[in-house]
């Protein structure tokens, strides 16, 4: 003979697993993905990558957050194959405020991305962001303000990575 109390927990414990199993479905249903992957149109899933700085930090990332996403990055550029070339990333500051004696405290690190994707000799497409960080910086912790803003940099080139990816993938043709 079973017990009520243990008839209701089997009967919540059915509630749950059927609510999770709803959410799960209609999440996967949807086309939902976590960030970080990039869904691209199927005309980008063959990719030539190209800068001005072809060793540069954000070159070097492209491709690797594009190899991760499962778009193939080819070695020379292709008659049918689109073209992703960096114009410029430039990192920039200017002084936001200064202590009494004169001396910088805060600076604005802006990091402007100029970049076009190119499908055809006449089919451009040009994206230009920036990323704005604030920096504040201390003369008497140099060494560990100069280790901070070697990460905000790194920081800020992931990010730029990422964003134009997600650039990429907003593209419709």
């Amino acid at each position: 003979m079973t017990n009520l109390g243990d008839l209701t927990k089997i009967n919540d414990l059915t509630k749950y697993i059927v609510s999770a199993l709803l959410a799960v479905s209609l999440l996967a249903g949807c086309g939902f993905k976590l960030r970080g992957d990039y869904l691209l149109p199927e005309n980008l899933t063959t990719l030539y990558v190209s800068s001005d700085d072809v060793h540069g930090e954000l070159t070097r990332l492209l491709k690797l957050h594009l190899t991760n996403n499962e778009v193939n990055v080819a070695k020379s550029p292709g008659a049918n194959i689109p073209e992703l070339h960096v114009l410029k990333d430039n990192l920039d500051r200017r002084t936001l405020s200064l202590f009494e004696n004169g001396q910088v405290a805060e600076y604005e690190l802006t990091y402007t991305v100029n970049y076009e994707v190119r499908f055809t000799i006449d089919d451009v497409e040009r994206f230009s962001f920036d990323l704005n960080r604030n920096y504040q910086d201390n003369p008497d912790r140099a060494l560990a303000k100069s280790r901070e803003l070697i990460l905000l940099r790194t920081e800020m080139r992931e990010e730029a990575a990422n964003q134009i990816l997600r650039n990429l993938a907003s593209i419709q043709r």
